[in-house]
């Protein structure tokens, strides 16, 4: 007997992978497209994008490398219970502690935050990750020379009572329930 929820997944894999093959012949076609019009600058545009392809793979695999951690690691047990449905102030604390500290380019998180999604991460704790990224202890130094003292702890302080208010719209704009913390 299948599981219907291993049959959803197995449809969505296929559909978003079908959606990749025509992103790409779209852009291979816009690509040879270009290339009947203005072949020089087709030229250049493929170059800079053999350039760019070059700088991301070794970001790629950091990134491949984090998600072959995380899956060894990181069950869907201590997800569930740490910052899975139930998990409340303990999930939010994890959620803003982890994304403050959290670094590098934003990009390289989504594939790890879905992998952890789809392990039973609250929706509203992603959220309020990626809200709880643009406070930068790496920067604090710098902002309090500029700044001062009080308006950075002030900012701060902001920053992670909205992240947390983040989190928790985003869970009621997408009609799933809160749990009660």
């Amino acid at each position: 007997m299948e599981n219907p929820a291993v049959k959803q997944q197995v449809n969505t894999r296929k559909e978003s992978s079908s959606g990749a093959y025509i992103f790409l012949l779209i852009v291979a076609g816009l690509y040879i497209g270009a290339f009947l019009l203005a072949p020089e600058r087709a030229t250049s545009a493929l170059q800079f994008s053999v350039q760019m392809l070059k700088k991301l793979l070794p970001i790629l695999a950091v990134v491949c490398c984090f998600m072959f951690i995380n899956n060894l690691l990181v069950k869907p047990s201590w997800v569930k219970s740490h910052v899975g449905q139930d998990s409340g102030l303990k999930g939010q604390a994890i959620a803003v502690v982890g994304g403050i500290l959290s670094m590098g380019p934003i990009y390289v998180w989504y594939e790890i935050l879905k992998e952890l999604k789809n392990k039973g991460m609250r929706t509203s704790l992603i959220a309020s990750f990626l809200y709880a990224r643009s406070v930068k202890p790496q920067l604090l130094p710098l902002m309090v020379h500029y700044f001062g003292w009080v308006y950075v702890l002030v900012l701060i302080f902001y920053l992670i009572i909205f992240s947390v208010l983040n989190g928790w719209l985003t869970e009621r704009f997408l009609g799933r329930p809160v749990p009660k913390s």
